[in-house]
């Protein structure tokens, strides 16, 4: 089985840009674990854009009352966020090296070039008793390297995947995700994936094995505005006597 932690940081943009509490975070997440979602992942920003740092405690404080269920919490380990992190204490950290102002997650840790930042963030995280995870490319290469700096999982960054998936590039990109989650297994290293993953190209990238966990937000709450709109539409019209 693979767990699904839908990130929930879209919802919380949706929130912020009417100044109020609606839709209120914490009870889309519970309406989330109704629906049978076992993992929930927010990625905090220094700018707190979308996810706060009081989401995070709202939310953690919240799942306490849900122990089956995961929480990841990403992002990139300034002392701010890794301080918040061991507060909180979730099952995970995925740490991603995101600039300050990014849009985005746009690529994957150069392991050997931040080896320092890493061992000293990982080793805190395992102190704490916190899996940890790596945001990386789908590089064997790469892979082979996480041992070194001593975290738990990698994530599979699938962007590219996704931007080939239905291309005739899709099989030669989907060989270096094989081939990374393949040397990942050999190393007993842990394999979670994510971005830009959805209803149509996820069942494929299923096929490689041993994917312990896929974090999908932006497309889930589009395809959830997309699939839901007949039925929303209809109940106005019928009030509106259309």
């Amino acid at each position: 089985m693979t767990v699904l932690s839908v990130n929930v940081n879209k919802i919380a943009l949706l929130r912020n840009s009417r100044g109020r509490n609606h839709p209120n975070l914490v009870a889309f997440v519970e309406q989330l674990l109704a629906l049978g979602v076992k993992g929930i992942t927010v990625h905090p920003r220094p700018d707190e854009r979308h996810i706060s740092r009081q989401d995070v405690y709202d939310i953690s404080h919240y799942l306490n009352d849900f122990p089956e269920v995961e929480f990841n919490i990403e992002g990139y380990p300034v002392a701010a966020f890794l301080d918040l992190v061991i507060e909180v204490g979730p099952a995970q950290c995925t740490l991603v090296p995101d600039q300050p102002g990014q849009l985005t997650s746009d690529h994957g840790w150069d392991v050997a070039a931040n080896q320092d930042l890493l061992v000293d963030v990982l080793n805190r995280l395992r102190e704490a008793g916190i899996r940890s995870s790596l945001f990386v490319d789908p590089s064997p290469l790469v892979v082979t390297q996480v041992p070194t700096v001593g975290a738990d999982r990698v994530e599979l960054y699938t962007e590219d995947y996704a931007s080939h998936f239905g291309t005739p590039q899709q099989d030669r990109v989907f060989a270096h995700y094989r081939d990374a989650a393949a040397r990942a297994h050999e190393l007993n290293i842990g394999i979670n994936a994510g971005h830009d993953l959805n209803l149509d190209n996820l069942p494929g990238f299923l096929e490689i094995p041993h994917i312990l966990e896929v974090s999908i937000g932006h497309a889930l709450v589009l395809e959830s505005l997309q699939q839901g709109v007949g039925s929303v539409i209809a109940q106005y019209l019928a009030i509106t006597g259309n």
